[in-house]
């Protein structure tokens, strides 16, 4: 199975290549806020057990996602995007983030390729999204950084259209990788 590592990425995008029929594996940290959330924590990201909660449900879903087998398997966020999660809020990353951005690289599971979905020029605030447009800024840079550090390899997607976005991703994807048909 050839997977595609947790791309900066939009639902849109990733919902229209599910259709096409990619295998996506959903993000985790929405989720485990919007579950905080319902339980009466308004902010659980300033929980320093939170990266812990992500990176348990990105295990799971991976785990689940290892099931199918499938050409291309796209990651809507992976464990590195829980490390920029960190280093944004400042939230000391946990030693088992750490183990498995290692594995992630070691044992190859997820590609080296990153399709890399730049900011659209807005942000819409969510529940779970309180950031505004500045901040998003700032933490798109982190997210940059830390997939680079990591050694993953950035694949640009611009600014454009949700048909755009996701036709460079389906052209950079069928470069290396065969597509589902």
């Amino acid at each position: 199975m050839a997977n595609q590592c947790g791309r900066r990425s939009v639902p849109g995008a990733l919902r229209h290549l599910e259709i096409d029929g990619c295998a996506v594996v959903k993000e985790a940290a929405t989720d485990v806020i919007a579950l905080q959330q319902a339980l009466g924590r308004p902010e659980p990201w300033r929980d320093p057990a939170f990266p812990d909660q992500v990176l348990a449900l990105q295990r799971k879903r991976q785990r689940n996602a290892d099931a199918y087998a499938r050409d291309v398997l796209f990651y809507d966020r992976s464990p590195v995007c829980t490390l920029a999660l960190c280093l944004d809020l400042s939230l000391a990353a946990p030693p088992a983030l750490f183990d498995e951005v290692a594995r992630m690289t070691t044992e190859h599971r997820y590609e080296r390729t990153v399709f890399f979905i730049r900011n659209q020029g807005f942000v819409e605030a969510t529940a779970a999204r309180r950031i505004g447009f500045e901040e998003s800024l700032v933490f798109e840079r982190v997210h940059e950084l830390t997939y680079r550090e990591a050694g993953f390899v950035l694949v640009d997607v611009p600014a454009a259209s949700l048909p755009a976005r996701v036709a460079a991703t389906r052209r950079a994807a069928s470069r290396a990788l065969p597509w589902p048909k």
